[in-house]
């Protein structure tokens, strides 16, 4: 077993290791104490998080905490440039604060949650977690997630545990609607194994949406089963490096309401131009991404 650390001195702007990945914008990492998205509102807690990750098509376990000034990791191969991609610890988060408004609710959001990161995840599973998002709450998507994990995924032994890789479109394609709906899934279950057979069978992929400009892309996302702008705006945002998206949620359709009512523009479309322009622009989606997490975790602007 490998163990490493980063220092969180040496990362621009710093890092919330909790708030990154407990706000709502990954569901494919867990909490060794299970306490995955209990809300006990510890900022930057010492919880081992995990996630796997694949090197030549092997799945490999890494483990990551933050404590006493650094991100400490354990993994059975060098898990420091997985770390830095996944959690996009290259980020400049003062830079990216310099681009918001000065509005109370995105500045109080910012201070609140500084050092919170956006994540990078591979982008099927992105695809697959917000697909099952439609009308649940976080703690039941980060469950649906972990049962595929379970289910269908590779086992990895790692330190004498054993874990579950993500799986890939090719095993979740080998299942049926049936097996999904006793999973938890609902009606999401026909769209994630569509959607997974799109994939599988090579009729679509999310990672082509990288190298398209920003609307073509949310555009290109859509051809999946179960996927409207909104799930294409968190894909885009949380996975293929578009940081100008704006997913129009519950909460971010709330706060245009109460504190950016001429943005709304009475379309999806129109709207999500307007509120991007608001919050900055090119990084508006850090800005929509604190604010979504202030205000779910009840926050209020002075």
């Amino acid at each position: 077993m490998q163990r490493g650390q980063i220092a969180t001195a040496s990362l621009p702007g710093g890092v919330d290791l909790q708030s990154t990945v407990e706000s709502g914008q990954s569901y494919l990492w867990d909490r060794s104490d299970g306490r995955m998205y209990d809300q006990d509102g510890a900022h930057g807690g010492s919880a081992w998080y995990w996630t796997t990750v694949r090197v030549d098509g092997r799945a490999h376990v890494i483990r990551v905490r933050q404590r006493d000034g650094h991100l400490e990791w354990e993994s059975d191969i060098d898990a420091t440039p997985h770390l830095r991609r996944l959690l996009r610890l290259d980020d400049d988060l003062e830079a990216i604060r310099a681009t918001a408004p000065d509005d109370a609710v995105v500045q109080d959001a910012y201070d609140e949650y500084w050092g919170m990161r956006l994540v990078r995840d591979p982008p099927f599973g992105s695809l697959i977690s917000f697909i099952c998002s439609a009308q649940m709450r976080v703690g039941r998507i980060h469950g649906m997630q972990q049962a595929l994990r379970e289910t269908y995924g590779d086992p990895v032994t790692f330190d004498g545990e054993t874990y579950h890789a993500y799986p890939t479109p090719e095993q979740l394609a080998a299942t049926t609607e049936a097996a999904l709906r006793d999973l938890g899934l609902g009606y999401r279950a026909p769209y994630v194994l569509r959607t997974a057979t799109m994939v599988a069978e090579g009729k679509a992929d999310p990672h082509a949406a990288r190298e398209m400009v920003y609307e073509e892309a949310r555009d290109h996302l859509t051809q999946f089963v179960g996927v409207g702008d909104k799930v294409a705006d968190c894909v885009l945002l949380f996975s293929l490096d578009f940081l100008q998206a704006v997913p129009l949620d519950t909460w971010i359709k709330t706060t245009i309401e109460e504190y950016f009512p001429t943005a709304d523009r009475g379309n999806y479309a129109d709207t999500s131009r307007a509120i991007r322009e608001a919050l900055g622009g090119e990084y508006a989606g850090y800005a929509q991404t604190y604010v979504f997490h202030f205000l779910r975790s009840g926050g209020e602007p002075a």
